[in-house]
């Protein structure tokens, strides 16, 4: 579904370039030249401006969803004295939990793995991911309780944060 968004993006912003590249050279390749040949300035710009709001921009930025992370975290294995902090410890974690997530998405994650083989035999083979990025904006969905001893934290980005974001980064 990504690819097939970005590919119909793509096409969208192809059309626009080659909508303004033409609205703006100088070429006659008008195929009417008799029948525009008065047209105004303004008059070509308001035809520009209809040829654009013609193109799948807008139905494209429509099907970007938000995105969401969703971060689970255990009441009992919160290092607190009662059970009111605990509850208040393993929302906080699966909060984090679901920023990781959505920062996973965002800005990716990182991969980094080693094998060690002696006498063809495996002996240790190990995978480690890490995600660095900033997550700004992200708004709670819900926090609920799953079963009687885990926490629920879902969390969502719109697409203008995550626009801001990337801009941010860049």
């Amino acid at each position: 579904m990504r690819n097939f968004t970005t590919l119909k993006l793509i096409k969208s912003y192809t059309a626009l370039t080659f909508v303004v590249t033409l609205g703006a050279c100088s070429l006659n390749l008008d195929p009417f030249p008799d029948i525009n040949a008065n047209m105004s300035a303004t008059q070509n710009a308001v035809a520009i401006e209809a040829a654009l709001d013609s193109t799948d921009l807008d139905v494209a930025r429509q099907v970007v969803p938000t995105i969401t992370g969703t971060g689970y975290a255990t009441i009992s294995a919160q290092p607190a004295r009662n059970i009111n902090q605990k509850r208040l410890m393993a929302i906080r974690v699966a909060r984090l939990d679901a920023m990781r997530e959505l920062t996973e998405q965002v800005h990716g994650l990182s991969l980094s793995g080693q094998t060690t083989v002696v006498d063809a035999v495996l002996q240790n083979d190990t995978t480690r991911a890490t995600v660095q990025g900033t997550i700004r904006g992200a708004r709670t969905v819900r926090i609920n309780p799953v079963g009687s001893d885990t926490y629920e934290v879902v969390l969502e980005l719109d697409r203008d944060m995550i626009a801001r974001i990337m801009q941010a980064v860049r």
